[in-house]
């Protein structure tokens, strides 16, 4: 039987991070799995904690949101260990591409009896040349801004909070000029964001690669360029479907290694977490990470 142990973020949903887990334990437990809980003081902890489980040859449950999904997932990559998610965050994406139930029986039957799958996952390279791994994307620009405004709203939760910080960032947002290099080849892009998706989704289940695949070796390079605030509030509800990729305004590329840099200081993000400004160069490791889905 299966040996379990469970990293949880304690701010990330407020208790929902406690409330996932306890249900989707007491299933664990009387499958007859053993699971041990720790509590992450800040997600570098989290990350420690998640290597030493790993090292042991126990499998990490990432109980929380995208940040903590993608730290974990990101500590874990490489090492042959293997990652499940129990959502609990406001946006949950990496879980939504992985296509993870959401009732706690079903997710329980997953973590207990399904083979791990191999994902791909991305090394972030920072102009410093620090490196870190994360999961879902990369994103540089107005939605960096936007998640940003959201990860400090404090009297709205979930998609509203992205919405709501979408909005605030784009009345104020002017083009920028970014400079992006896909396997070498340069592209001049003039406009509102760039972003490298391993994951389709992004903010709070926002389709913003609808071909993505996390399996495939390669990430998708999503460009949205200059247009009327009207319109680009048009794009932002075409997210839910995907179906802005079909605008003039959206160039999709594809590659393994993408370098951004820009006109100014844009900020850039990746699964959730937003600290850091352009320039920011992302590679794809293939296979990198075992994940039960």
């Amino acid at each position: 039987m299966r040996q379990f142990t469970a990293v949880v973020n304690p701010t990330a949903g407020g208790s929902s991070s406690a409330a996932a887990l306890l249900a989707v334990a007491r299933l664990l437990r009387e499958a007859g799995a053993e699971l041990q809980t720790e509590y992450s003081r800040s997600l570098a902890h989290a990350q420690e904690l998640a290597r030493q489980a790993g090292q042991q040859g126990r499998i990490v449950l990432a109980v929380g949101g995208d940040g903590i999904a993608g730290g974990i997932g990101g500590a874990l990559s490489g090492t042959g260990a293997t990652l499940g998610l129990v959502p609990a965050g406001r946006g949950n994406d990496f879980a939504r591409a992985l296509e993870l139930p959401t009732e706690p029986e079903e997710l329980a039957k997953v973590l207990l009896h399904n083979d791990p799958r191999a994902v791909d996952t991305i090394e972030v390279e920072s102009a410093t040349h620090e490196r870190t791994v994360v999961l879902g994307s990369v994103y540089a620009g107005v939605d960096a801004l936007a998640n940003r405004h959201a990860n400090h709203a404090k009297l709205l939760r979930g998609s509203a909070s992205y919405y709501a910080g979408g909005l605030r960032a784009v009345t104020t947002w002017r083009p920028a000029r970014y400079r992006v290099t896909v396997d070498g080849e340069e592209h001049l892009h003039v406009g509102y964001t760039v972003v490298a998706a391993n994951s389709g989704y992004y903010g709070s289940g926002r389709l913003i690669a609808p071909d993505a695949r996390v399996d495939d070796g390669l990430l998708d390079v999503v460009m949205i360029s200059e247009a009327p605030r009207r319109l680009f509030f048009a794009m932002m509800n075409e997210l839910k479907t995907g179906t802005h990729v079909r605008r003039p305004q959206v160039r999709v590329l594809r590659g393994r290694e993408i370098a951004i840099s820009a006109d100014r200081d844009v900020p850039y993000g990746a699964d959730g977490e937003v600290d850091a400004v352009l320039p920011v160069t992302v590679r794809v490791l293939p296979g990198a990470l075992r994940v039960l889905c």
